[in-house]
């Protein structure tokens, strides 16, 4: 997660797992120009009649281009409030290693009032757009531009690194639901899920549509190349994300899904329109959980075709919110991570044995709907710790149970967090406690393994003469690829990541064609100040996966390992009716299938597709189509990592099911781990294969089954939720079983025939089932 960082509830328990009513489609409606359409990323979405402006971003390959020398991203979180003026170390744009990095998003902007976009009110005390730093070499304005703050140096620095591309991030931890004002308090407005989701659940159309057309004037006016939505969180688990937002978002659970998909397509849409009108492509990325228990109420994370890359916060992954000693960001799993062992992940047949707190699952996760080089891994330069830890070996896999748990976490057992001296860079709650969590920049966790009471103590409150109490050894697992700091006189566990870590992530990026890495926050990277025997503020990781990635091969391109059919047919797959909160285990959508062909499909006629491995093969169905798992490219558990990307399914109409054109049939589909939309469609018709133009593939033209051409333009992209477009209820019609309506802005099924029986006054085992709002 991003803040500050900041100290946090629990998010990453096992168990039961959710989503909303949405369904998520797999058709996007597109015309596409040939020459921009020579650059669009497989499986990204383009604006119906939109000439989105690709080639000034992609190579033909559609490939992002970043410079000669970065064959993969480096993508930097630069956050505005490390100022300087407290104190402490400040972290201005001339700190940055441009010339190592591919991107900077600048945190946080966040929804203000009137769900506009908003870095504050204009002034010198602010730092996005007012605040100057006299006699601070390197942070001189430049006068050509109308503001200044970070925003006048950012763009300074672009000047003279033009490669580098820059996005505005939105949200945060602390910023998600609410915002901090001027005076720095926080306001409680509700963020992203008031501006997304009404009271009620439904979409809030017209927030999002304001909130977007800020986001596009901001990011003109102030010379960004993107929007980053930091949006934490859209899921439907009770109480997750900052337990200040509780009291809005827990209300809204059932919506949140549909509003976040709703917000990324029409900020997609807009971006486009904007892009193609100034002839340049604008970026839209997100910041995207990695917790398997937070993607269980995210439905197939169907938000990616919207998105040019996914950053995954593939880091807290273990931390103070719970007892588990383990790393804060893990590369592999080891089959002994304590937490996931006491609910019985590596002993249930279900799970496979599959653990799924670390990166090299998260990594599959989206794997499975987006090609390598859309996804970027998370690396945090951060620290995460505890104290009085009691058990494992050195301290590893033990467990650290606090008496009590700090006010406002909303959490009744919590873990002992690090504090003093060990957590540096904490937080407070509103009675300016510290906040427990063990949290440091990484150049100061170097120098308590050195043993060094760096001179910079006395601006964070130390006194000058500070001394280490016991020494803090560096250890390192390298199955899980995690080093950390022992400090066993304090019973201290600090997980940390250093060169040798972050050269093994380094070495995993280029070895799976992943785009990159994201890292939070440039600010914790470290150098060695010989001349005062300490460590600093620098840049050694980030020039470290420079080095590593400047001569790597180009980034996997392609959803599919395989050869796909370069003929599509227009038949729609949607998952929905995805059961809400920890009712959802297993997790059982409903599979849609729309004939949106010319063609009847005869009974027999075979689906297959691909799902990511980050779930076992054990995928079914309970409906007759004979769902089964036919390849997998990983069996077994995930100790030292998944082997391959996907399994495949094969999936058939039954012998007495044909599907007219126009017409739709569903199959309870059953799986129990999370897997992101299922891609690499085919389907057979009488005899010849397809793809399915859903799929958003690149070099595929649409079809008409049978005839080797079509007339239609491409993949029809179906009403997104909130969008009533079931037919309106009426007392005196009759409805069989099956039949769709839309009453009171929500959409309701018939179970069994029915007439005159009004929808929302059935109950639950009535004839009317709920399918959400619209």
């Amino acid at each position: 997660m991003l803040s500050s960082p900041r100290a946090r509830a629990s998010l990453l328990a096992s168990g039961a797992a959710v989503a909303g009513l949405l369904l998520s489609s797999l058709s996007g409606g597109v015309s596409y120009a040939a020459d921009n359409e020579a650059c669009r990323p497989d499986g990204l979405y383009q604006t119906p009649g939109v000439d989105v402006p690709y080639c000034s971003v992609y190579d033909t390959e559609g490939r992002e281009k970043m410079g000669p020398d970065h064959q993969r991203r480096v993508i930097g979180y630069f956050t505005g409030w490390r100022t300087g003026k407290d104190g402490t170390p400040a972290y201005l744009a001339h700190n940055i290693p441009w010339d190592k990095i591919t991107h900077i998003n600048y945190a946080f902007a966040h929804v203000g009032a009137g769900n506009k976009i908003s870095v504050g009110t204009d002034g010198p005390n602010n730092a996005a757009t007012g605040m100057t730093w006299p006699g601070v070499a390197g942070a001189e304005m430049d006068p050509a531009l109308p503001y200044k703050g970070h925003f006048n140096l950012l763009n300074k620095f672009k000047k003279q690194h033009p490669d580098v591309k820059t996005l505005i991030s939105v949200g945060g931890w602390a910023e998600t639901g609410g915002y901090f004002d001027d005076s720095g308090k926080r306001v409680a407005s509700g963020g992203f899920y008031s501006m997304a989701t009404n009271a009620d659940g439904s979409v809030n159309h017209a927030g999002i549509n304001t909130f977007a057309d800020s986001a596009v004037d901001f990011i003109k006016k102030y010379g960004f190349n993107g929007v980053d939505i930091d949006y934490e969180y859209a899921t439907t688990m009770k109480d997750a994300g900052n337990p200040l937002d509780w009291p809005i978002a827990n209300a809204r659970r059932a919506g949140l899904v549909q509003g976040y998909t709703v917000l990324m397509k029409t900020l997609r849409e807009k971006l486009d329109r904007a892009g193609a009108a100034d002839g340049k492509h604008y970026l839209l990325t997100v910041a995207a959980p990695s917790s398997g228990y937070l993607l269980r109420g995210m439905e197939t994370y169907q938000q990616q075709k919207y998105l040019d890359y996914v950053n995954i916060m593939s880091y807290d992954l273990h931390g103070a919110w719970n007892e588990h000693v383990g790393p804060n960001a893990s590369l592999f799993d080891d089959g002994k991570d304590s937490e996931l062992a006491a609910a019985n992940v590596y002993g249930s047949q279900q799970y496979g044995g599959i653990g799924y707190l670390n990166t090299d699952w998260a990594y599959h996760y989206f794997r499975g709907s987006m090609p390598a080089g859309r996804i970027n891994i998370g690396l945090p330069y951060y620290t995460r710790g505890f104290k009085n830890v009691q058990g494992g070996t050195d301290g590893l896999w033990g467990k650290a149970a606090a008496t009590s748990c700090p006010a406002g976490s909303g959490l009744t057992k919590c873990g002992d967090g690090a504090v003093g001296i060990d957590n540096l860079w904490h937080d407070k709650d509103d009675n300016g406690k510290e906040s427990p969590a063990g949290s440091n920049p990484m150049w100061h966790a170097k120098n308590l393994e050195k043993g060094v009471a760096g001179d910079y103590l006395p601006s964070y409150g130390f006194p000058a003469d500070t001394k280490l109490t016991g020494t803090y050894a560096r250890k390192y697992d390298s199955t899980l690829v995690a080093p950390w700091l022992w400090n066993a006189e304090k019973k201290v566990f600090l997980s940390t990541e250093d060169e040798q870590s972050v050269a093994r992530k380094a070495d995993y990026v280029v070895d799976k064609g992943i785009g990159g890495t994201m890292v939070w926050e440039l600010a914790g990277d470290y150098d060695w100040n010989a001349a005062k025997g300490q460590y600093e503020p620098g840049s050694t990781l980030t020039s470290l996966m420079y080095d590593k990635f400047k001569a790597a091969a180009p980034y996997g391109a392609k959803v599919s390992n395989k050869a796909l059919p370069t003929k599509a047919v227009d038949i729609g797959v949607q998952f929905g009716e995805f059961k809400l909160g920890d009712s959802n285990y297993p997790i059982t959508p409903k599979v849609k299938i729309t004939n949106n062909t010319k063609t009847t499909l005869p009974g027999g006629t075979e689906f297959q597709f691909d799902y990511a491995t980050s779930a076992p093969a054990n995928a079914s169905d309970q409906s007759g189509f004979g769902t089964k798992v036919i390849s997998s490219d990983h069996t077994g558990s995930n100790v030292g990592g998944l082997k391959g990307d996907f399994h495949r399914v094969s999936l058939k109409l039954p012998a007495w099911q044909t599907l007219a054109p126009g017409a739709s049939v569903e199959l309870s589909f059953n799986y129990y781990l999370p897997v992101s939309t299922p891609s690499n469609w085919t389907v057979n018709i009488a005899g010849t294969t397809y793809a399915l133009a859903g799929d958003l593939a690149r070099g595929t033209t649409v079809v008409e089954p049978g005839t080797g051409t079509g007339p239609s333009p491409g993949p029809s992209d179906p009403p997104l939720p909130g969008e009533c477009t079931a037919p309106a209820w009426n007392a005196s019609a009759a409805y069989g079983s099956g039949s769709t309506v839309s009453h009171k802005s929500r959409t309701w099924k018939a179970k069994w025939w029915t007439q005159g029986e009004e929808p929302g006054t059935t109950g639950e085992w009535g004839v009317w089932q709920d399918l959400g709002a619209c």
